[in-house]
């Protein structure tokens, strides 16, 4: 009887730490998002108004890919919760606090990976939105 409840107990756990790692599904509902892409102007510009409007506290950000482009370094970056489903272009400049290791190895085994506490700002650069890259307190992988 303990060898079963400890096995029990076991897949439990195990489904329990899978199950967490996942991202959890969100359904894009702005056609702004569906007819832009990311990097664009205008899906910029509606992605600052939507992040304006929501409360920040239920964000989730999660790793989509990593690019260089032009000598720049860019994340992509899903990001989900209060009604909100959209990827943020973010620009990494003056700081890599927090992905150093991940930018290395140019992402590579990071994609799906939550990011925790993210940072970032969003500023008005020759009249267009661009997301900068501040910090993130730790990566779930």
């Amino acid at each position: 009887m303990k060898k079963t409840a400890s096995i029990c107990l076991f897949i439990f756990l195990f489904s329990l730490v899978v199950g967490s790692c996942d991202r959890p599904n969100c359904t894009n509902t702005n056609p702004v998002f569906d007819k832009f892409t990311p990097d664009s102007k205008e899906y910029k510009e509606e992605l600052a108004r939507q992040l304006k409007s929501v409360d920040p506290s239920e964000l989730t950000y999660w790793m989509k890919d990593y690019t260089e482009q032009n000598d720049k370094k860019y994340l992509y970056v899903n990001v989900q919760g209060d009604g909100l489903c959209a990827v943020l272009f973010l620009n990494i400049r003056d700081s890599e606090k927090g992905i150093s290791k991940l930018i290395s190895k140019k992402g590579v085994s990071y994609h799906g990976a939550e990011f925790k506490d993210l940072k970032f700002d969003a500023v008005k650069e020759n009249g267009e939105t661009q997301f900068i890259f501040k910090s993130i307190s730790w990566i779930v992988d």
